[in-house]
């Protein structure tokens, strides 16, 4: 349990870090990389050695690459179908440019090539991986061992797993409940059809990438 609040809190720090003392302009440009590389360094050595310390390792939270063409082919489709309904259609009909988490990719933006690989370093290496690590393999594996039942415990865990995702995001209408609620569902459920973190990675990496493309090229 320490782990999992310390993990909430080594996903926060560098933000408010940047956020609170405005370094380089504060959370734009090159400092969205060093939050993502950061958070992805801070968290998986804590996640690393509290598994050290139960005497595992990082397959035990799901993390291997056996299968990874068939994770790669279903975190892709699913990513695929994703935009397409959701730029498609949502978006376009919920406000555009003007919804709330269009406008926050928009504000990270400074405008140059370096400002957009940094918040794409930060939508994969921040989201994409380390999110997954910790809120999927991580939290779920941890959570359901507290109970007797294996099977009750990794439902109860995976509820667990998409409540604690979607505040931790703090959305702040009804419309990004609804948009982080689906996104941590789809998560969830890669996680528990293939039992490995290889297929929410790839789709929560290649959601956000995505999805920063798009509002660049479409929004910005």
């Amino acid at each position: 349990m320490a782990t999992i609040i310390f993990g909430f809190l080594f996903f926060a720090v560098p933000n408010l870090f940047f956020g609170i003392f405005k370094i380089n302009d504060g959370l734009i440009g090159t400092n969205l990389a060093i939050i993502g590389i950061s958070q992805f360094v801070m968290v998986t050595s804590l996640i690393y050695f509290s598994l050290k310390y139960l005497k595992k390792d990082m397959t035990y939270i799901g993390l291997n690459f056996n299968h990874w063409k068939r994770d790669l082919s279903n975190g892709l489709g699913v990513t695929l179908v994703r935009v397409v309904v959701d730029f498609g259609f949502i978006i376009p009909n919920t406000g555009g440019a003007n919804r709330a988490d269009v406008l926050e990719v928009i504000n990270s933006l400074d405008g140059t090539t370096t400002g957009l690989i940094s918040l794409l370093i930060l939508g994969v290496v921040g989201g994409g991986i380390t999110e997954e690590i910790y809120n999927r393999g991580f939290f779920i594996n941890i959570m359901k061992d507290l109970f007797k039942n294996e099977t009750v415990g990794l439902w109860i865990s995976s509820v667990l797993s998409i409540l604690f995702f979607s505040v931790g995001h703090l959305p702040s209408s009804n419309l990004l409940w609804y948009d982080i609620l689906v996104a941590s569902i789809i998560y969830t459920s890669l996680f528990l059809y293939t039992g490995r973190l290889t297929a929410p990675m790839i789709a929560h990496a290649a959601w956000n990438s995505t999805a920063i493309l798009l509002i660049n090229y479409w929004y910005f």
